[in-house]
């Protein structure tokens, strides 16, 4: 059964009026054509003004949508011949970031990304897409490995941060994160980062250091999340949405900062809505933006990348 979020029941209603009325000419065999016509003319216009004028807050629950196609998803639709590569050698396989080398139409890349799961089972396999150490030392292996078979790299990030436990800082999870940041600098391949659910904090930042980082349409990232800002705030998550006003954190604000590098549009009504058309424009839009960055030298992307991320937070009054 489908999810519904509070701002798509009109929508959802709507839909359903529609499909009692085609339901309903079936069986009595009428032609309801030109009302149906009408109904759906109003169904596309009320999809286009609601997610038009969402705000952040409603942006923020469109990113973590449970039937948001996840990593795994896209791999699945965009990507042939993927060979999941484990472990980091060090301590053990990390499941809520998995990675390996496929092809896109023929580009051979090493796709990396957080996995959230489905269901209880599949978020506590994969740790609710939060990774440990053990996870950012996996992919900037993988990172390596497709330098070494100069291959580009495709980031995928989703998570709600990386995993805040004892366990994970005493196996050096800052380290882990600021080793990646350092290392993602410096590769020689291309590399594009895309948010395609939750951002948060330096959880997302360790995979997310690219010549191209992009966000899809209904994603978020900043330095925390809504819920704990207003919990450092005003001792209390009530003021949520309040607080992801303040942080400015959609993928519009970010672009308007200056922080990413383009907006990857979503289908009508957001990407849970249709998981194929939506892979099909990430697909273009990878394939795009790798032909683009293939054109120019390492040392061009390394000196752009390094150029473009130091601009950041400096402006003039």
């Amino acid at each position: 059964m489908r999810t519904l979020l509070d701002f798509e029941r009109p929508i959802a209603e709507l839909e359903s009026r529609i499909e009692d009325m085609k339901r309903l000419a079936a069986d009595k065999n009428l032609d309801v054509s030109s009302a149906t016509s009408v109904l759906e003319n109003q169904l596309v216009d009320l999809k286009k003004e609601t997610f038009r004028n969402l705000t952040r807050w409603q942006r923020v629950q469109v990113s973590r949508h449970p039937d948001r196609p996840y990593t795994q998803d896209y791999i699945h639709r965009i990507c042939t011949d993927f060979i999941e590569i484990h472990g980091d050698r060090q301590v053990g396989d990390d499941k809520a970031i998995i990675g390996g080398f496929a092809t896109i139409d023929g580009q051979p890349v090493m796709v990396i990304g957080q996995q959230k799961g489905r269901n209880t089972k599949e978020r506590q396999f994969r740790n609710f897409g939060m990774p440990n150490p053990e996870g950012y030392r996996k992919a900037l292996r993988l990172m390596k490995m497709a330098e070494k078979f100069n291959v580009p790299v495709v980031t995928l990030i989703d998570t709600p941060g990386a995993f805040p436990g004892l366990e994970a800082e005493e196996r050096g999870q800052g380290e882990a994160i600021a080793r990646n940041l350092r290392e993602m600098f410096m590769l020689k391949v291309p590399v594009i980062c895309v948010v395609i659910g939750e951002g948060a904090s330096g959880g997302a930042l360790g995979i997310a250091i690219g010549d191209q980082v992009l966000m899809l349409e209904n994603t978020w990232y900043s330095v925390i999340s809504p819920e704990s800002c207003s919990s450092i705030l005003w001792r209390s998550w009530d003021y949520k949405e309040q607080a992801a006003e303040a942080l400015k954190l959609t993928a519009t604000d970010m672009s308007n900062n200056g922080l990413i590098d383009g907006i990857i549009p979503e289908p009508l009504g957001g990407a849970h809505l249709d998981h194929d058309r939506m892979a099909d424009i990430l697909k273009s839009e990878l394939l795009t933006r790798i032909e683009k960055l293939k054109a120019l030298s390492p040392e061009e992307r390394i000196d752009q990348r390094i150029e473009k991320f130091s601009q950041m937070g400096v402006f003039s009054e």
